[in-house]
């Protein structure tokens, strides 16, 4: 690769879709409306799941816009070229986007609209597994060497996207704001209905009990491995691997797996000193 990110603002992005002065006109020129309909979330936190909620609650609960139209189709990425062009020439359908972007970085207009956020959060432990194995196995940005590599990356925020923490604690500030709607990814996991259910809410829109159920059963773990449109079709296969699924376990703490008893302590010591001052509530991944 010619490159191992591309830096805006002191902030690793991934090479591929990616540039400074897209990045830049999504922060100071994009102008979203009140009808948008916004995901955002730090990577590897639940973003392709929510997604998909989104996508079939528009549908009423039918799988056949799902899977005919890829993710980041249906809800573009704003930072990335196509995905920020496909925002802007957009002329029909619902109008939802996504976004990793930290705060600072978020398009300025959003503060002053009445678009709806929705901001997943999830264990950073298994944030960094999660991240660990997707750009371990992708070819979009710098490729860890081993486990141990990317968890000292991941600590010093030298990682896609930047630090999860300094992320997190940007986007908690938003967290009381009424357009804004936050999300834990392990709630999501142990109640999806319920999950569903305050999406609704949110967003104003009413579904019939069996279209709910529709919801849940195309949004499952299972139903989204199983769909093309839900893992990252038509990439180039120097980038991502024939047959790579963007949903590789959807558990939660997976990161005991992997963690070793020295780098449980010393992440613990750094999300105290990191996340100081926030709510611990807030955390409550079990």
């Amino acid at each position: 690769m010619a490159q191992d990110y591309v830096w805006y603002q002191g902030i690793p992005f991934p090479v591929v879709d990616f540039y400074p002065e897209v990045i830049k006109a999504a922060h100071e020129e994009l102008v979203l409306k009140g009808e948008n309909i916004i995901t955002v979330t730090y990577p590897k936190s639940g973003t392709h799941w929510v997604i998909e909620v989104l996508s079939l609650i528009h549908s009423k609960g039918d799988p056949n816009w799902i899977r005919s139209v890829p993710t980041y189709v249906r809800s573009p990425w704003i930072e990335t070229a196509s995905g920020n062009r496909c925002t802007v020439e957009r002329k029909e359908g619902p109008p939802l986007i996504s976004s990793h972007l930290p705060i600072q970085l978020f398009p300025k207009s959003f503060f002053t609209s009445k678009a709806k956020m929705i901001y997943v959060i999830r264990n950073p432990k298994d944030v960094l597994i999660s991240g660990y194995y997707f750009w371990r196995f992708t070819n979009l940005a710098k490729k860890p060497e081993s486990l141990e590599q990317y968890f000292e990356w991941f600590l010093q925020g030298h990682v896609p996207y930047g630090s999860w923490f300094d992320h997190v604690r940007g986007w908690m500030s938003m967290r009381k704001k009424e357009n804004m709607l936050v999300l834990s990814y392990e709630q999501m996991k142990k109640d999806p209905r319920s999950m569903v259910e305050r999406i609704c809410e949110f967003l104003g829109k009413a579904l019939e009990p069996g279209e709910l159920d529709l919801v849940l059963e195309n949004s499952s773990f299972q139903a989204m491995k199983e769909n093309k449109m839900s893992n990252l079709p038509c990439i180039p296969e120097e980038l991502v691997p024939a047959g790579f699924k963007i949903n590789r376990k959807g558990i939660k703490g997976d990161w005991k797996n992997h963690f070793t008893p020295a780098q449980t302590q010393a992440f613990e010591e750094t999300f105290r000193e990191k996340m100081a001052g926030l709510p611990p509530e807030l955390f409550s991944w079990d």
